[in-house]
Parts: structure tokens; C-alpha cells; sequence
């Protein structure tokens, strides 16, 4: 059986026309671009802003720099203060103190403690005797930068001058809260105590430093004494004189109705 089919040239396609929405896509596009430079805008401002924060950073951290190394160059000027305590517990609260500028990391504000004494020799009963005496009972001497009155800063002051004055306070209380510190010796009605002129300083520490020490006796010109060593043992005698510096005596001995002068140790004689 036979089919009548049509050839395939013999179809004619349908006309049929695809419209493109041209428009649209130019609008898409436009809107797509939009987005991009939108997109590129706000990266760029992120960008800025990242860049400006880090330049922030960088100044704050240069400014904490510079504040950190203009408070450990302040010029600080070293002066000697007198600070009272209980009597007796001098060298207990000098290391008291020591130990506070150790552990509170004080040592480019406070420098040297203290105890003013001097040797001595004491001649008692014949016996010599060497002893440390305290030249001023119940105090110490401190060597500190010199204290500011924060009062006294005008509304101009400057930083370091600020800084200085947060030292200082930093400083006073350190010393003045110290164990067995009862305060600063100050002058009249002065908010912040005066330091010793530099002179009676100096005065002080060189009588620490004499290599020779004090002789101390308690005879007296007149006083009469037991000879108890050397030839003149067991004779009597007046004091005549006495020589501290070469730890001698002169005292007057009698002999066959007649006083000589004999000179002795100061060891050599004791009270009657």
C-alpha cells in the first residue's frame, strides 16, 4: 500500500518571527553596571576606610610611644629629703623602703636611703668598745626626685610637666606609706616638704665617712681614776687632761708626796 507523503521540500515552515526584548536588556545591563560600580564604590570605601583606621592606629600607637618615652626622659632633678620614723627602727625601715623601690620599680625616682651614723669608741670601765651611733634618732635621709605640688600647675602646663607632677605624687606616696614612715620633715605651712640645701648634705655624709672614729669617754678634768694596767697599776690619780683624738689621757700620780703627770691609754684607767 502505497502513501502519498509529502517531500520534506514540499513543507513550507510556518513564519514565525522571535521578538528580542532589546529594551529589557538594555536595561539589565544598565542596572548590571550599576551594581558593578556600586560594588566597586563601596570596595573602594572599605578599602579607604581600612587604610584610614590603620593610619589611626599607627598614630595612636606613635603617640602612646612618645608619651611613654617622654615620661622615662623626664628631666628630674636630685634632691635630699628628711623623713621621719619611729626612733630605734631606723635601719628597718630603710629596708623597708629599699624593698618598695625594688617592687614598685621606683629606682629612676628615688636613688639612695640613708642612716646617718659615726663610728665611735667608747671607754667604759676600762673596757673599749666599738659602737655605730645614730647622728639624728628617728630619721633617715632620702635621696628622690624633687616633689611638685600639683597645685601649683597653671592651666597652660605642659605634658611632661603634668607627667612629672603624676611622678612626684606617685613618688610621695611610696615613701610616705612605708612601714614605720611617719612623714616628711617640711618647713612652715609648704604642701610639699623642702629638701636639704646641698651643703648640709654634704656636711652629713663626710661625717659618715671619716675613716677615724670618735673615742668616747665620760672622765672629766679633776675626776679622780684607777690606773688598772702598766707600770702605775693600782695608783690613784686625777684626770688632767684628756686627748680623744690619740685615745690618751694625763692623769696625776703621786709619788713620794708629789704629783707627776703620766700619760695612759684611755684603756688603761677606769672610773673610781
Amino acid at each position: 500500500m502505497e502513501t502519498d507523503l509529502p517531500a520534506a521540500e514540499d513543507v513550507a515552515a510556518p513564519a514565525t518571527e522571535i521578538e528580542i526584548p532589546w529594551g529589557n536588556l538594555e536595561l539589565e545591563a544598565e542596572a548590571n553596571a550599576v551594581e558593578d560600580a556600586d560594588a566597586d564604590a563601596e570596595s573602594e570605601t572599605d578599602s579607604e576606610a581600612d587604610e584610614t583606621d590603620s593610619e589611626a592606629d599607627e598614630t595612636e600607637a606613635e603617640a602612646n610611644a612618645d608619651a611613654e618615652s617622654a615620661a622615662s626622659e623626664l628631666p628630674i632633678r636630685r634632691v635630699w629629703y628628711v623623713v621621719h620614723c619611729y626612733s630605734g627602727y631606723e635601719n628597718k625601715v630603710k629596708k623597708a623602703l629599699e624593698r618598695r623601690i625594688k617592687s614598685d620599680g621606683l629606682e629612676d625616682s628615688i636613688f639612695r636611703v640613708v642612716v646617718p651614723i659615726e663610728r665611735e669608741v667608747e671607754i667604759r670601765e676600762g673596757q673599749r668598745k666599738n659602737i655605730e651611733r645614730r647622728v639624728f634618732p628617728g630619721y633617715i635621709l632620702v635621696e628622690m626626685m624633687e616633689l611638685v605640688d600639683r597645685e601649683t600647675l597653671t592651666a597652660d602646663a605642659t605634658e611632661q610637666e603634668k607627667q612629672r607632677a603624676a611622678k612626684s605624687d606617685e613618688v610621695w606616696y611610696a615613701v610616705r606609706n612605708t612601714q614605720g614612715v611617719t612623714g616628711f620633715v617640711s618647713s612652715g605651712d609648704q604642701q610639699r616638704p623642702v629638701p636639704l640645701r646641698q651643703d648640709e648634705v654634704d656636711k652629713i655624709l663626710k661625717r659618715m665617712e671619716s675613716e677615724e672614729p670618735k673615742v668616747h669617754v665620760s672622765f672629766r678634768i679633776g675626776q679622780t681614776v684607777n690606773i688598772i694596767d702598766g707600770p702605775f697599776a693600782e695608783f690613784k690619780g686625777a684626770v688632767e687632761a684628756v686627748d680623744m683624738v690619740k685615745g690618751k689621757v694625763r692623769v696625776l700620780v703621786s709619788f713620794f708626796g708629789r704629783e707627776t703627770p703620766v700619760e695612759l691609754d684611755l684603756l688603761q684607767v677606769e672610773k673610781v
